[in-house]
């Protein structure tokens, strides 16, 4: 068996894993469609708050020089 021909192997079965995930994930969210939601509003939380600490120490720093 040449490099190649595993690799595209490998690829085959990295593209029909994906695609199974990606299936799998959307059925997920069509079912549990609240919990994403709140899942999605929790995560946008954590974000702005991981941001603002980060322009604090920013400022800080700034204020600093």
């Amino acid at each position: 068996m040449k490099f190649g021909e595993r690799m595209d192997k490998m690829g085959l079965a990295a593209l029909i894993g994906g695609l199974i995930l990606v299936i799998v994930g959307i059925y997920a969210i069509v079912v549990f469609q609240s919990e994403v939601i709140i899942a999605l509003k929790g995560a946008g939380g954590i974000i702005l708050v991981i941001v603002g600490i980060f322009l604090f120490i920013f400022g800080i720093l700034l204020i600093k020089d």
